[in-house]
């Protein structure tokens, strides 16, 4: 009786995990200035996150058998739902520790590995080691931007990035290898000038991404406010703008967005 009454205890809440061959996720929320312990993720961002991830898989994959065009668009599409991801969160106030972590994760990927890859499957891989080096500064470069934000995220001027943001990164090389593919100077072959203009672009925007320079982030855009009129024109003409030449457009825009932290530095410092 007494063998059976020790067999019969209780399990801890260790053991009853132990059981389990995925345990569920549990993080701690401050609800009205106390500490709460809270389990399970939030579905719909997490899906947003998800498809950016996948995007950004499917253009490594895509680059490696060298559909480049495709891979070009697989990292824009990335963009738009990493996009997503952040304003369905703080839209559904839904923001979580676990799906800031989860969104750099997919960011590293879809906007770090991602975009070297593909280009350097492109054009560097015929550079030797001038191409895998300026590969790796690259994605080194969005490790470190991705690091230093997690870290300045709760005290950061949330209207702006410090440092070229890794999305807008990856658009100037997405966008570049979008354009040549278009001009088919994939099928064709790389120039070897070319395949020197994509190292130091690269190089460029990986520098960029770690600059102490700052970039507007568009954050304080209010979706959920009225706007006037004219606000729904100009977006009915931006999007007609970039139905023209897709590539191109987006291209120039990703561009002028990433000169314009330094110049807007270079004009403070001078005035």
């Amino acid at each position: 009786m007494t063998e059976q009454q020790g067999n019969d205890k209780p399990k801890s809440p260790f053991d009853t995990e132990a059981l389990l061959l995925i345990d569920d996720h549990e993080e701690e929320v401050s609800v009205n200035g106390k500490t709460e312990r809270k389990r399970g993720i939030y579905l719909l961002p997490n899906l947003f996150t998800t498809a950016a991830l996948f995007a950004g898989f499917f253009a490594i994959i895509s680059g490696m058998h060298g559909n480049f065009e495709n891979a070009a668009i697989a990292i824009f599409a990335a963009m738009i739902f990493d996009g997503l991801d952040g304003r369905v969160a703080r839209l559904m106030n839904a923001q979580s520790k676990f799906g800031a972590e989860y969104d750099s994760l997919s960011d590293m990927v879809s906007f770090g590995v991602a975009p070297a890859l593909v280009v350097f499957s492109w054009a560097l891989v015929d550079l030797g080691k001038f191409g895998w080096a300026v590969a790796f500064i690259y994605v080194a470069c969005a490790a470190l931007r991705l690091a230093r934000f997690n870290t300045q995220i709760d005290t950061a001027d949330k209207n702006y990035f410090t440092g070229l943001a890794s999305p807008a990164a990856a658009a100037v090389m997405a966008g570049l290898v979008w354009v040549c593919a278009e001009e088919g100077w994939v099928e064709k072959g790389v120039h070897f000038e070319l395949e020197v203009f994509a190292g130091i672009l690269m190089a460029a925007c990986g520098i960029l991404m770690i600059l102490n320079v700052r970039y507007s982030s568009f954050k304080g855009i209010d979706f959920r406010g009225r706007v006037p009129f004219v606000v729904m024109i100009a977006v009915v003409l931006i999007f007609g703008l970039v139905s023209v030449d897709p590539a191109r457009v987006l291209l120039a825009a990703a561009m002028i967005y990433a000169l314009s932290g330094p110049v807007q530095a270079i004009y403070r410092r001078f005035k």
